[in-house]
């Protein structure tokens, strides 16, 4: 339109505009200034499209360095370190977009543009490329949008999930739709964070729950653990590290891989890994910052490790295709995304064209290794010396790309489409971003998601608006038929699980062994087929990684101090405690009546332990006992069929029938000691043998009292001797001096009590015997008990007496009985005649106080049935003493010499301290005044 052309209205509406426009101009210069420039490079067109799809992709490994020297203005960082990989996820974005254009029933009237950015793998050149998108220029001016071109629909990327992070919290100001494609991190998921943050990889939680499965699953207890040092990697190895140690499972070391080069920080690691006993090491990071870390490994020869990958290095070529690097990270267990194979992607990365723009160029020259620029070239020939300027320069120079290489015939990651899976993100994420500018496109009015049945116009929407379109979004997946839908920005958990195998050349393959499925029930979603890994150095069986072995039953886990609780000592089970269980914390104490096992793994019955009838050592005590009572029976009888002879009647013949009875008891009570206690024989056996023993020694002590008063006597006629010597010899030398002798008792004052006192002495201390033990019965008597404590591994069953105070003082009066006729029988031991009875009494007394002196020392240091055996034998030893010493002489004499059982050999002799020479008796016969004195005999 020509200015003539216009009528005055127009005009002057024309040159108000103008001075307007001249005038924000000038106020705007005034007021702002552009505080910098960045440098970014990557793919645009917009030109004469409807709408504008972002993308954001790590193409290059980090920024190059720079000088720190503040005196001249600073520049944006360029990139350095392409990489092959990430710029296939590029391309596959360009071809998805392409894809979709030449759609007819996918977005038919609209026509997508797209402007995608390199982010550098940093976050500084990934706020770069945001910024410069949402301004729609190359100049960033915050909160303003200067382009007047195609709305923008969303931003695909920005690569990993630091990157994403940064995006995020940008783009979430204003409600700016962002769909991620290799962003994992568990992060991400708060919608309050970053509320227009979606993403069409599985988050990290289900990865870090799936690794934590995969650990358990085997068995392993000692890991180590290695994460990048960016949001993906710490994140996901804390979410690990938490679930693991809930189950037991143990860190032996966390290390961490520095963004920036540190060749300090990974030969650190290296020597980490060599110097723990963990062979199981978890790794989240991404490819590029492993690589590292890999080739310091290669360096080093690490091997017998597996290593579990995450699913951001699990299939990367960069690492895998290494030299000799099945030795070191062969057997490596990963998760990885679903992968697809995308029909024409593969023609459409061989079809590139190197003079397209900058960037391709770049990925030209670095994968050929040469220089589309013949101005480099001839420059690089001349300093390499390779050309003289004599030369024709119209040669091609060396190293000088002609544009028509095979890209088929490399063999890098750019052109490797067998795994397919963050590629296959990326697919999917432009795929999701399209169809939802579908829905938006071709909502009916009226009926529309917004106030009042609205709609979007698909040539000017804001991006609130779509992101509705987003949220609800389901569509199905272009060849793979995979449904697509976010549940709250995020998509299903599914991984498959891979196997780093060796192929038939030599390099690795990922072979798949099982996968996690997050949506199904907790004990279905990992599956895994075991009889299909190759672990670490070509080994079949799973590799044993533990700080300490398993405790096996028996014993238990002694944690050690200041170490994990997975490092401990296994410490065996005390006596009596087992533990039935692998890896038990603590030992279980056995019942009372159970005893721990030999191996300390179960609680066995205690042996029930009493000295039995029909083992060997109670056989022989009962033929003793029974050898004793029969030969204190044929006593009996012999001296029941001797009755009336002298010997026999010397000393009440009662009382030698009453101790061989009391005897007969003794030796017939032990036997009541064998067997399992019973309360009746607890009860009879004491009782039995206290009576017993009273009935022994009262009859002994009757008898004894007898011989103490004649041994007095005799002792008395002894010194009337003596004097009556002393006066015959007086009267020899004095034959006119009349001396009366002294008067000699006569036989009838040897005996000076009756046998019935001698009797009533053994009944009465008898009874009261009888009395104490009835009363013991009556109060607190006898009873079996089980005894525990005496042998750890047996019950001892015995007999306990009730109360210590009754069975001292009833033993304690059999004491007082032995003593009593003791002390009267050593006090005849010599009264003199053929039998010497009370000899006989002292030495029978003396064999009773050995044997029952030796039983205490005996009986306290034994256990079980043969403190029993002791105890019945103290009772024989004692019987057969008493039984032997008293009554021996007297069988011997009534059977083998009966011509000393007269009456005039039981006479009671005074022994004679007078010396003759035939050791005669002599009559001494004396007068005075008419009297006649009685004549004694004397024993020399």
């Amino acid at each position: 339109m020509e200015l003539a052309a216009l009528n005055s209205k127009e005009r002057l509406l024309l040159v108000f505009c103008v001075i307007s426009y001249v005038c924000v101009s000038t106020d705007a210069e005034a007021s702002c200034k552009l505080k910098a420039k960045f440098n970014l490079s990557g793919y645009k067109d917009v030109e004469k499209k409807t709408v504008v799809i972002g993308g954001m992709f790590p193409i290059h490994n980090r920024l190059a360095s720079t000088d720190s020297n503040t005196t001249n203005a600073p520049e944006s960082s360029e990139c350095e370190g392409f990489n092959f990989r990430t710029f296939r996820w590029t391309q596959t974005m360009l071809f998805a977009i392409k894809e979709i254009n030449a759609r007819t029933d996918l977005l038919p009237k609209t026509d997508l543009g797209y402007v995608i950015y390199d982010s550098c793998f940093t976050i500084s050149k990934a706020v770069e490329g945001t910024l410069t998108f949402l301004t729609g220029q190359d100049e960033a001016v915050p909160n303003y949008r200067c382009g007047n071109g195609p709305p923008l629909s969303a931003l695909i990327g920005a690569g990993g999930s630091d990157l994403s992070i940064a995006t995020a919290r940008i783009l979430g100001l204003y409600y700016f739709p962002q769909m991620s494609y290799e962003s994992s991190c568990s992060v991400l998921e708060s919608r309050f964070q970053y509320p227009t943050f979606l993403r069409t990889i599985p988050s990290d939680e289900h990865q870090s729950v799936a690794m934590a499965r995969l650990v358990l699953h085997f068995g392993w207890t000692w890991v180590g653990t290695i994460a990048a040092e960016d949001d993906y990697g710490k994140y996901g190895i804390k979410r690990f590290k938490e679930l693991v140690e809930e189950a037991g499972v143990c860190t032996s070391f966390s290390e961490t891989l520095p963004k920036v080069s540190s060749p300090e920080a990974i030969q650190r690691i290296v020597q980490t890994v060599l110097g723990s006993t963990a062979k199981i090491i978890v790794v989240f990071s991404s490819d590029v910052d492993m690589r590292p870390l890999v080739e310091e490994l290669l360096l080093n020869n690490v091997t017998n490790r597996t290593w579990i990958a995450s699913e951001a290095w699990v299939t990367s070529a960069a690492i895998s295709r290494h030299r000799n690097i099945l030795p070191v990270l062969g057997g490596t267990i990963g998760f990885a995304v679903k992968k697809a194979t995308i029909p024409g992607l593969e023609e459409h990365l061989l079809q590139i064209d190197p003079y397209q723009d900058p960037l391709t160029e770049e990925f030209w020259e670095t994968a050929f290794n040469c220089t589309l620029s013949f101005q480099k070239a001839m420059q690089n020939a001349r300093e390499s010396g390779n050309i003289t300027s004599a030369q024709d320069v119209r040669l091609d120079p060396e190293g000088l790309c002609n544009g028509k290489e095979m890209l088929g015939k490399l063999n890098n990651t750019f052109t490797d489409v067998s795994q397919l899976r963050i590629t296959y993100n990326v697919y999917k994420a432009v795929y999701a971003v399209a169809h939802a500018l579908h829905n938006l496109e071709h909502c009916v009015p009226g009926k529309g998601p917004f106030d009042g049945g609205s709609c979007a116009d698909i040539d000017k929407f804001e991006p609130w608006q779509l992101m509705y379109y987003l949220k609800n979004l389901r569509f199905i997946v272009p060849h793979t038929r995979e449904e697509i839908y976010f549940n709250n920005g995020d998509v299903e958990g599914f991984y498959e699980i891979l196997n780093w195998q060796s192929d038939s050349e030599g390099g690795v393959t990922y072979h798949p062994i099982g996968y996690y499925n997050g949506t199904v029930p907790i004990d279905k979603r990992l599956t895994i087929d075991n009889t299909s890994i190759i672990w670490n150095n070509e080994i079949l069986e799973v590799p044993h990684s533990v700080c300490s072995e398993r405790c096996q039953p028996g014993t238990r886990m002694g944690i050690r101090q200041g170490e994990p609780v997975c490092c401990f000592d296994c410490i065996p089970c005390a006596d009596g405690e087992i533990s039935n269980t692998t890896d038990a914390r603590g030992c279980i104490q056995c019942h009372e009546d159970d005893w721990s096992n030999a191996n300390h793994d179960e609680c066995v019955p205690k042996t029930i332990e009493f000295l039995d009838f029909s083992e060997p050592l109670g056989i022989t005590l009962i033929a003793i006992s029974a050898f004793g009572a029969l030969l204190t029976i044929v006593v009996a009888i012999i001296f029941f069929i001797h009755l009336n002879t002298p010997l026999v009647k010397a000393n009440d013949p009662l009382l030698s029938f009453t101790l061989l009875f009391g005897l007969v008891i003794t030796f017939l009570c032990s036997i009541v000691f064998l067997g399992e206690p019973q309360m009746w024989s607890c009860m009879t056996s004491q009782v039995a043998l206290a009576v017993g023993f009273a009935l022994v020694l009262s009859s002994i002590m009757g008898k004894s009292a007898l011989l103490m008063l004649r041994a007095r006597a005799v002792k008395a006629v002894k010194t009337a001797t003596k004097k009556a010597k002393a006066a015959a010899a007086a009267s020899e030398q004095s034959p006119d001096t009349a001396v009366i002798a002294p008067a000699i008792p006569q036989k009838n004052d040897v005996d000076p009590i009756h046998p019935r006192t001698q009797r009533a002495i053994m009944i009465v201390c008898t009874l009261i015997q009888a009395v104490g033990c009835t009363v013991w019965l009556i109060l607190v008597p006898p009873h079996p008990v089980k005894n525990t404590a005496a042998q750890n591994i047996k019950i001892i069953l015995e007999c306990d007496p009730g109360n210590i105070i009754f069975i001292c003082s009833i033993f304690g009066y059999d004491i007082l009985l032995a003593v009593v006729a003791f002390t009267f029988a050593f006090v005849a031991r010599k009264l003199e005649d053929h039998f010497s009875e009370g000899k006989s009494v002292t030495f029978g007394m003396l064999v009773f106080f050995i044997v029952w002196i030796s039983f205490v020392p005996a009986y306290l240091s034994t256990r079980g049935k043969f403190m029993v055996a002791v105890q019945i034998f103290a009772i024989l030893a004692s019987s057969f003493g008493l039984l032997a010493c008293i009554f021996i002489p007297k069988v011997y004499v009534l059977l083998i010499k009966p011509e000393r059982n007269k009456e005039e050999m039981m006479i009671t002799r005074p022994k004679s301290r007078d010396t003759a020479a035939n050791g005669s008796s002599a009559s001494i016969a004396s007068t005075a005044n008419g009297t006649t004195v009685s004549t004694v005999s004397l024993d020399e």
